[in-house]
């Protein structure tokens, strides 16, 4: 089993979200020993779209120039990872209701059509089927779920899109006004997860 682990919290040695991916991804080790894993942690920079990597992405390969190329190698190198991967697992706080600006640029950068989905005659194809993702939810004030959380349900889409259609969400919300009990509720959740694979 291939699991990719993405972490999008701007905070490192204080983010729960990243206690919480940490605490999963031995969870899932321990159902099975022989995984390997690939971490990736996007807020450590994924570039932005820009007009380079556009006009290299609607060309043939071997039309494209040596900058194009070079623009779009590194999403191709985060495409690889994704369809290498058997289980996703995404680390994200909430932040302003949305997801960071830096899982934004990374789902910009491998949601990309004839690579992850395809159009299709009724519409759209995601070409990354058979996949599980794990969403790692936290927020200090937003409840998942809730009217306010604009980050899971537009997660669920853009996963669905390219094909990954079995999401789990754990989520530890509303910390700043619950304290540690959707932290404990969380690593309950992730201690009696379903075998994987």
């Amino acid at each position: 089993m291939n699991i990719l682990v993405l972490n999008s919290s701007g905070r490192t040695e204080l983010s729960v979200s990243r206690k919480l991916v940490a605490e999963l991804v031995t969870e899932l080790l321990a159902q099975s020993a022989e995984a390997r894993i690939t971490y990736r942690d996007v807020a450590a920079g994924v570039p932005c779209v820009d007009d380079l990597l556009i006009s290299g992405l609607y060309i043939p390969q071997e039309q494209r120039t040596a900058e194009q190329r070079q623009a779009l190698a590194f999403s191709d190198e985060l495409v690889a990872e994704v369809q290498a991967a058997d289980v996703l697992v995404i680390g994200t706080p909430i932040y302003n209701f949305g997801i960071p600006a830096a899982l934004k640029a990374w789902l910009d950068q491998i949601v990309r059509a004839g690579v992850t989905f395809a159009f299709a005659e009724n519409g759209y194809e995601g070409l990354l089927t058979g996949k599980k993702a794990y969403l790692v939810v936290t927020s200090g004030a937003v409840e998942a779920g809730s009217s306010l959380d604009h980050a899971t349900p537009y997660l669920r889409l853009i996963l669905g899109f390219i094909g990954i259609t079995d999401v789990e969400i754990i989520s530890a919300c509303q910390l700043s006004m619950l304290g540690e009990q959707p932290i404990s509720a969380a690593m309950d959740a992730i201690h009696h997860l379903q075998t994987v694979g």
